[in-house]
Order: C-alpha cells, then sequence, then structure tokens
C-alpha cells in the first residue's frame, strides 16, 4: 500500500472514459496513479443501435429499444464503488466526476466515505438541497443553460424508450451548431466533431430524477474540490455556485475548494489549468 492517491475518474452523460484519455494520460506522465471508470452500458459496453449507424434509419431509431433502459443510478453507484474499492487496496483514492458523473460520486460519497480522500466536481452536477438534477432543471440558476439545443437532437420520446437517445450523428447544420454552443463554443469545427463522434446515443432516462443528495453525515465528511467552468452555457456558473452555496451551507466545517477555468462544459478535461488544480490537491 502506498500514500499515493488514485484518481478514479467517472464520466457524464451519454460518454464514456474516452473523456478522460488526454487528462489520464497526461496525469500519468507526471507520476501520478490513475484509472476511468466506464459506467454500465458505455464504454466497450456501450449500445449503438442499428438505426444509428449509416445511412440512418431515424423512424426504427426513434423505436428501437435499448438494454440501458433497465440501468439505474445504484447500478452505476455499485460498479463505482467496485472500482473505489479496489484502488483503494494500493493507497487512497480522489474520485472525480464530470457533468452527470457528479451524482455518482456523490451517492458513492454517501455509501463508502471512508474509501475517499477527496471527492472533485468537474463542472458537475451536486445535489444537495435539492433531490436530483431534475429538480435543479428549473431553478432561476439554470435558466440560461442551452440543454434545448442538445434535446432538439433527441430520437424518440424517452418515456416510452426509457433512455434519453441523442442523434450526435446528426446532419442538420443548424442542430450541430446548437450543440457546439451549448457543450464546446470556443472548440474548433474540427474538434466539434471529433466530440460527437466519442458520444454515445443512450442514457437511462431515469438517472436524472434519481434522488442524489449529498448526506452531512458521510459525504459531508470528505474534503471536497469543485472546479468551476466559467463558460458552460448546459451547466451555467449560476448554478454550478448555487452547488457549491448549498454544499459549504450543509457542512459549514467542511467548506469546498474551489477553483475557476475559462473552459466550456466540454472542457477539455486535459485543459492546463485542470492538470495544475488535480496536481495540487492537498491529502485529507
Amino acid at each position: 500500500m502506498t500514500n499515493q492517491p488514485t484518481f478514479v475518474f467517472v464520466h457524464g452523460t451519454h460518454s464514456s472514459s474516452s473523456s478522460w484519455t488526454d487528462l489520464v494520460n497526461e496525469l500519468t506522465l507526471r507520476g501520478h496513479r490513475c484509472v476511468t471508470v466506464d459506467l454500465p452500458g458505455h464504454g466497450t459496453n456501450g449500445y449503438f443501435p442499428p438505426a444509428y449507424q449509416a445511412p440512418q434509419d431515424l423512424h426504427a431509431l426513434a423505436t428501437e429499444p435499448s438494454p440501458l433502459a433497465s440501468l439505474t443510478l445504484d447500478d452505476y453507484v455499485e460498479h463505482t464503488i467496485g472500482v473505489v474499492r479496489r484502488a483503494h487496496e494500493h493507497g487512497p483514492v480522489i474520485l472525480v466526476g464530470a457533468s452527470q458523473g457528479g451524482v455518482t460520486v456523490s451517492r458513492v460519497g454517501n455509501a463508502v466515505p471512508e474509501l475517499l480522500q477527496r471527492v472533485v466536481y468537474v463542472s458537475a452536477y451536486c445535489c444537495v438541497d435539492l433531490p436530483s438534477m431534475a429538480a435543479y432543471f428549473a431553478t432561476p440558476e439554470n435558466r440560461e443553460s442551452l440543454v434545448d439545443q442538445v434535446t432538439k437532437a433527441l430520437a424518440g420520446d424517452p418515456a416510452v424508450l426509457g433512455v434519453a437517445r441523442v442523434n450526435w450523428r446528426t446532419a442538420d447544420p443548424d442542430v450541430i451548431a446548437g450543440i457546439k454552443e451549448c457543450l464546446a463554443a470556443d472548440f474548433t469545427d474540427e474538434a466539434m466533431h471529433n466530440l460527437l463522434n466519442h458520444f454515445q446515443p443512450d442514457e437511462p432516462a431515469a438517472i436524472p430524477q434519481t434522488d442524489a443528495r449529498g448526506e452531512a453525515t458521510t459525504w459531508g465528511r470528505i474534503p471536497r474540490t469543485y472546479i468551476r467552468f466559467t463558460n458552460d452555457r448546459l451547466i451555467p456558473p449560476a448554478l454550478q455556485t448555487r452547488f457549491i452555496a448549498e454544499a459549504d451551507r450543509l457542512t459549514p466545517d467542511n467548506p469546498t475548494d474551489v477553483h475557476d477555468v475559462p473552459a466550456p462544459h466540454a472542457g477539455p478535461m486535459n485543459h492546463p489549468a485542470v492538470i495544475t488544480i488535480l496536481t495540487n490537491l492537498q491529502p485529507r
């Protein structure tokens, strides 16, 4: 066992462990221990409907069932706890989540706080006063979110399919431009198309509705860091600030370590400032 922490990275919605590749490569080259999590139904176990392939069958895409429909946040948490337990056998663990990955981080913190040296939120949902991601969607702090630009690419009804199915391979230039504005406004067009081709179409529809509040007696005693992306148009800075303020009110003796990075929602995650913040994290 070593005192050197292992970073465990949890990806966001419609994504996979590949979203962390460039960051993990750089941290590893600097001598840090890292592991990425592919949540159930993602990454090498991802599902791509036959109708999603070119040439696309948009009618079939809107109706084809998905194996991800049966997955829950409990499945995400259980899987991540398994990775955390294995990593903890070799030393302290710092658990990092981006975007929707924040709800998994919080629930893991509730379940196994003794296994975590620190939790880190990278422009991520961090539910405290309100129970779920969906509960924050209607708040004033979320008013400037451009998530509606992404939902224009939805195929089918999430309530029927059981998944939010986004057609990232749409050929509609206006929809692509809207997604870019929401997620990656300062990316080049080439980088944006690369990003679109790394996304996965399906995400369980139940996840945003699920209770993911951090609990004061468990999650609340873990040191935490929030990396606020100030150019984020999916989770606006005002909402990120609300998450931080709520967490600090819940645990006044354990205030959040806050850092601002001038980046859109998609980062990139290997932004030099993010690398510096993670490499400088202090142990418990």
